[in-house]
């Protein structure tokens, strides 16, 4: 406990530090108080969406991201979504198309200027196509003030609702240049955070009214801060691939010292893909459900293919498993390039011990990502499906969605992130960091999902 407080007297010592945590919590306090402004013209008390039993649902899942705002139709309703779609976007169309990848890959500064005003191009359009059917969601629900005229309506929502993301999306650019780690992926986890304070009293109060309810609430937390270890633990899990610098001439004789400022390892991070194969995933499996409902006469999907969107049920957690299976490796080929690593090796004058450079190095490399992609590929399938388990063991629903998923490896990596930052300002001081041994390592290291690519 000492320590505790004697590190948080060290950031609060530091006064660039300080004002980069006052920053971030203010844009965040405007975040959050922005999520309660109703639309104009809305009724909220008859919005009703989504099915509030089954986390799973995309609705349940974007209000969830948004924290609240989406199905309390705010100025906020749609949040950072639309850029975070964007970025997708423009990340994939850089393992597709050479003119985004030479942009990525080959032309530096400039090029990372000319993607992120693509990106925010793209989201207007974006928020523009969200927008007009979340209003029409909302026309649907009859949740229209009858006094309003309907052009009106639309017009002036959908320029609100478009001005909203850009100014979120502004909000997160403040944070990140201004504050303390990375913007958008704090929103994102200020809006998950935002839901749990509310799941865990529910979950509270229904154990107390039971026989040995406080008992099985206890287990509970205990299996929760397990999973969430083990999820640090595997978010940080790096193999290692030994290199060495051919000796290079210093004045008369020879040195056997690295290139300045390069490492004697390359680090494969042990889930490299991040978060992404559980979004797609995701996004694969709501589309059963809503193509069974456009094709059924009666406009609700036969028993089967309602399971498929029921995230207890066996079919969708077989099927979801095997997917981020197949997604983790496809999204982690895309992003680890082993040639590049080798032409990297070759222009830094190094090379992996008994492997020759050049294709062999890249082969190698290769096999060394493949083989430790299978477990973190099985891992991230199992933290997908937990949510599952712990509502067969009498989680409630709202609650037991903390135990996996997107929402706990988005929580984890953006923390990472965060204390990584902290613990450098500490460092840089010569004050003590925010662990006794070991290095924090964020997601700065590889491409990690959403809050990386951004």
């Amino acid at each position: 406990m000492n320590r505790l407080i004697n590190t948080l007297k060290n950031i609060w010592k530091i006064e660039e530090l300080r004002k980069r945590i006052l920053v971030t919590l203010g844009l965040i306090l405007v975040y959050r108080i922005g999520a309660f402004i109703v639309l104009p013209g809305v009724v909220a008390s008859k919005i009703s969406m989504g099915n509030p039993d089954n986390p799973g649902d995309i609705v349940q899942i974007i209000n969830m991201f948004t924290g609240g705002a989406f199905k309390a139709a705010s100025i906020f309703a749609l949040g950072i979504m639309p850029y975070i779609t964007a970025s997708i976007v423009i990340q994939v169309l850089g393992f597709a198309v050479p003119y985004f990848q030479r942009l990525q890959t080959k032309e530096g500064e400039s090029g990372r200027k000319k993607i992120t005003q693509i990106t925010r191009i793209l989201t207007v359009f974006i928020t523009l196509v969200q927008g007009s059917a979340y209003l029409t969601m909302i026309s649907s629900k009859g949740a229209i003030d009858p006094n309003v005229s309907v052009s009106v309506f639309w017009f002036s929502n959908i320029i609100i609702l478009m001005t909203g993301t850009i100014f979120a999306m502004w909000l997160g650019e403040r944070i990140t240049e201004r504050g303390v780690g990375n913007g958008v992926s704090i929103l994102i986890l200020i809006g998950i955070i935002s839901r749990l304070p509310q799941s865990f009293i529910t979950e509270f109060t229904s154990k107390i009214g039971k026989n040995g309810g406080l008992v099985a609430f206890v287990l509970e937390m205990v299996f929760l801060f397990l999973v969430v270890l083990a999820t640090v633990m595997i978010t940080q899990a790096i193999r290692r691939i030994p290199i060495q610098f051919a000796k290079r001439m210093v004045g008369r004789g020879t040195s056997n010292m690295p290139v300045a400022g390069a490492r004697d390892f390359i680090p494969i991070k042990l889930n490299a893909s991040g978060v992404m194969p559980i979004i797609f995933a995701q996004a694969l499996m709501m589309l059963p459900a809503m193509i069974g409902g456009f094709f059924s006469k009666s406009g609700t999907p036969n028993s089967f293919v309602m399971s498929l969107s029921d995230f207890t049920s066996v079919p969708y957690n077989v099927i979801y498993f095997v997917l981020i299976v197949l997604f983790t490796y496809v999204y982690t080929a895309l992003i680890v390039d082993p040639k590049q690593y080798s032409e990297y090796l070759k222009q830094q004058n190094a090379f992996i011990p008994g492997v020759k450079p050049g294709r062999s190095t890249a082969e190698f490399i290769d096999t060394i990502t493949s083989r430790i992609t299978l477990p973190g590929a099985i891992f991230l399938g199992i933290i997908a499906i937990m949510p599952a388990f712990a509502n067969i063991f009498g989680v409630n629903r709202a609650f037991a969605y903390f135990f996996g998923g997107t929402s706990l490896l988005i929580l984890v990596g953006v923390a990472l992130d965060t204390l990584q930052q902290i613990e450098s300002y500490l460092l840089m001081r010569k004050y003590d960091g925010l662990i006794k041994s070991g290095k924090l390592q964020g997601r700065g290291s590889g491409l990690q999902g959403i809050g990386a690519s951004m």
